[in-house]
């Protein structure tokens, strides 16, 4: 049976970082995250009784590495589906895979609804949730609806994600300024594993929870400022413990820094909008929707910004009859 699914990249306004497990992908703290309407990825999964080996194509590639963690995965989904067959697998995203977007969250999302799909087996969304933070620990916030929690958890079944609220709760949207979509010197992976060598990541973990506790409540009253100052200080914090790591961990290009002053120009001139930023250069922008274009104008003038890109709240990771193949 063949199956497609798609399954959108998201935004986290609290940030995982540092992992308790590494084999299981178990975060070291959850976080709250906003799946994105305009980055998606689009998965088409086959097993086929022929085939000698996993056939995967992902944006067009073969790219070794990226296969066979991929090929790891389908076998957690064989282990679990106890179905023996190989997969022929393409994969494709609508936008820059590995520059700091969350790419592997939506892949992975995608990958593991097509996946299960396609052995006829069903999994309820907290099974998939668990199933696709094994392949990449941001994937189990994609599989949810709207506004989502990940529970950090002590063991496999503790640690998944659930929708804290629908894609129409709040009308906010995210527009990311891309600065870059060349693919990471150092992928995030390798920065989690190194995170606990700041000086600073203990002090970090020691108010998280409290800090989660708190967007939630801000998402809940629709505190747009509060929540704003939240999210920008979480993510100034986040790079704070990347930046004092070791080797250290610096994302961030000049472009990237004047992104960031200029919303906080935006502010003063009257414009509620504030910053988050991923493990990436590219800079995301939380505003109303009213002020999305006035905020895509400002930013679209500043050079190294190749494009801004508006995203509102979206569904999460779903079956469609678009086949690739």
């Amino acid at each position: 049976m063949k199956a497609t699914a798609r399954a959108h990249s998201n935004i986290a306004f609290v940030k995982y970082w540092g992992r308790k497990d590494e084999s299981l992908r178990l975060p070291t703290n959850g976080s709250i995250s906003m799946n994105l309407s305009n980055l998606y990825t689009t998965t088409t999964v086959e097993f086929i009784s022929s085939l000698k080996q996993d056939d995967i194509v992902v944006n067009g590639v073969r790219d070794k590495a990226i296969n066979r963690r991929i090929s790891k995965h389908l076998d957690r989904v064989r282990s679990i589906t106890k179905k023996k067959l190989l997969a022929k697998v393409v994969s494709q995203n609508n936008f820059a895979a590995d520059a700091g977007m969350a790419s592997s969250a939506s892949g992975f999302a995608a990958l593991t609804v097509a996946s299960i799909a396609a052995t006829g087996v069903h999994l309820s969304e907290k099974e998939l949730s668990i199933l696709a933070r094994q392949g990449s620990g941001s994937a189990c916030r994609s599989i949810p609806d709207g506004f989502v929690e990940w529970l950090g958890g002590d063991t496999s079944e503790e640690s998944y994600a659930y929708s804290l609220f629908k894609p129409n709760h709040w009308d906010i949207c995210d527009v990311i300024a891309v600065i870059s979509s060349k693919k990471k010197d150092i992928p995030t992976s390798i920065g989690q594993q190194n995170a606990q060598t700041s000086v600073f990541f203990n002090t970090r973990l020691k108010h998280i929870n409290e800090k989660i506790k708190r967007c939630k409540e801000l998402l809940k009253e629709k505190n747009f400022d509060e929540f704003g100052k939240l999210v920008e200080l979480e993510a100034l914090e986040l790079h704070s413990i990347m930046f004092t790591s070791w080797p250290s961990l610096i994302y961030w290009e000049p472009v990237s820094l004047t992104v960031m002053k200029t919303v906080a120009k935006l502010r003063e001139e009257g414009i509620p909008a504030y910053f988050t930023i991923d493990a990436g250069p590219n800079i995301h922008i939380v505003c109303f929707k009213k002020y999305v274009e006035g905020v895509k104008k400002r930013i679209d003038t500043i050079p190294g910004v190749s494009e801004t890109i508006m995203n509102t709240a979206s569904t999460g990771s779903h079956l469609i009859e678009d086949h690739l193949f």
